[in-house]
């Protein structure tokens, strides 16, 4: 009996953990969780008609400046209040009187001197006259030559008489000069001289500006002229008075911005050949006129912004910058997928770019940030999301309308 013990245990044993497993607790199978789609905000694609504004940026300069220069010398004796940094002028007012007592004195001089010159003439006239009378004498001897008449004598007073009325004039117009008067109508940019200086012939007396109009020289990169009508002018063509394309001007200094009206009326000679830029020069029409009092006046040298008016295109696709991945593809939603779609850009401003190729009319552009996801990647729309939520919620509702009605009927 004790042979076959060992035996009876291990089966025992073996048995029982068979029984143990038999009756163990079966743990119950949890499904993996699918992983939950990206919710995205899609665009339809539209072509439609657009307008092309291209901005732009610049300095406020004078169309027409120059320098002040005094054309005779002397003491400045007088200066107009308007003489002085930003006073504007009428054209033709005196803004700086110059001592014109040494002038004056230059006027007698050349005066006396022509009627000198007068005496001369007419005493050779008086000669002449009676050497015509002699002439029948003169003649029988032999005598009757230019000389004996008094003709170069004659000619030589008559140049006296010129060259004395020459320098009349020549005094009388140093007197004007002393007056130094305004060629236009502008403003006084700066001044080199005040009352009391003595100054010289050519010398800068100030820095003046014509305010009757303002310049604005605005540049435009290669990829923006076909969008633009420029102001090209060619050799023998008339100038003609024609509407340049509208420009808003926008003058941002101070607290807040202001918008002035201008417009393109000529283009540079020549692309720059550092930024291979073409540059247009819009203008802006009697800027410091009582009608703009409104407005700040602009000034010399201040940097605006400019918005040109471009053409008007048709059939034209533009999306937002935000969908666009470093600058050369988009991403569309089709049939529940990212698919990542290659473009081309004709042209782009800061919020938007017009695209030539790579898009069609009912598109689903995703506006949703991505980052690098792959194309391919399971998606849903943002309105389908709420579409299937609302679904839920009627059948909800209208799984419930039977039992009510059972129970009225009970």
């Amino acid at each position: 009996m004790r042979k076959f013990l060992p035996l009876f245990l291990l089966l025992l044993f073996v048995g029982a953990a068979q029984l143990l497993s038999h009756f163990k607790p079966v743990s119950a199978k949890r499904d993996t969780p699918p992983t939950p789609l990206i919710t995205v905000e899609a665009l339809t694609i539209k072509p439609h008609d657009y307008r092309v504004v291209i901005s732009s940026f610049g300095r406020v300069r004078p169309r027409t400046e120059g320098e002040l220069v005094a054309q005779v010398s002397g003491q400045i004796i007088e200066v107009s209040p308007n003489f002085r940094d930003g006073g504007f002028f009428e054209a033709g007012e005196t803004l700086i009187t110059i001592d014109p007592r040494d002038y004056n004195i230059q006027v007698d001089i050349a005066a006396a001197e022509l009627a000198n010159a007068k005496v001369g003439l007419d005493e050779q006239q008086a000669l002449a006259d009676q050497a015509k009378k002699d002439r029948a004498a003169l003649k029988r001897q032999g005598l009757a030559s230019d000389y004996a008449l008094r003709k170069p004598q004659l000619a030589a007073a008559q140049s006296q008489i010129d060259a004395a009325r020459a320098k009349l004039a020549q005094a009388r117009l140093a007197v004007e000069r002393t007056r130094v008067k305004a060629p236009y109508a502008g403003r006084i940019l700066s001044r080199s001289v005040d009352q009391g200086v003595v100054v010289s012939t050519n010398q800068a007396l100030a820095k003046i500006y014509a305010t009757d109009r303002v310049e604005v020289r605005l540049p435009l990169k290669s990829s923006e002229l076909a969008y633009i009508d420029l102001p090209e002018q060619f050799r023998n063509e008339r100038d003609q008075q024609q509407e340049g394309t509208p420009v808003r001007v926008i003058n941002s200094l101070g607290s807040s911005t202001e918008d002035w009206s201008a417009r393109l009326v000529r283009t540079a000679g020549a692309i720059d050949e550092q930024s291979q830029q073409l540059y247009v020069t819009a203008q802006i029409d009697d800027p410091y006129s009582v009608k703009q009092a409104d407005l700040r006046p602009l000034k010399i040298g201040q940097f605006v912004t400019a918005e040109i008016e471009g053409r008007k295109l048709t059939n034209a696709i533009t999306i937002p910058n935000a969908a666009i991945y470093q600058g050369s593809y988009v991403y569309l939603f089709k049939e529940g997928l990212l698919q990542r779609t290659a473009i081309h850009i004709a042209w782009q401003n800061s919020d938007e770019a017009l695209i030539s190729s790579g898009l069609k009319e009912g598109d689903q552009l995703v506006l949703t940030p991505l980052g690098q996801v792959s194309s391919g990647t399971p998606v849903k729309l943002l309105g389908e999301e709420k579409i299937a939520h609302a679904k839920q919620a009627k059948n909800r509702s209208t799984d419930k309308v039977p039992a009510t009605d059972a129970s009225q009927s009970n």
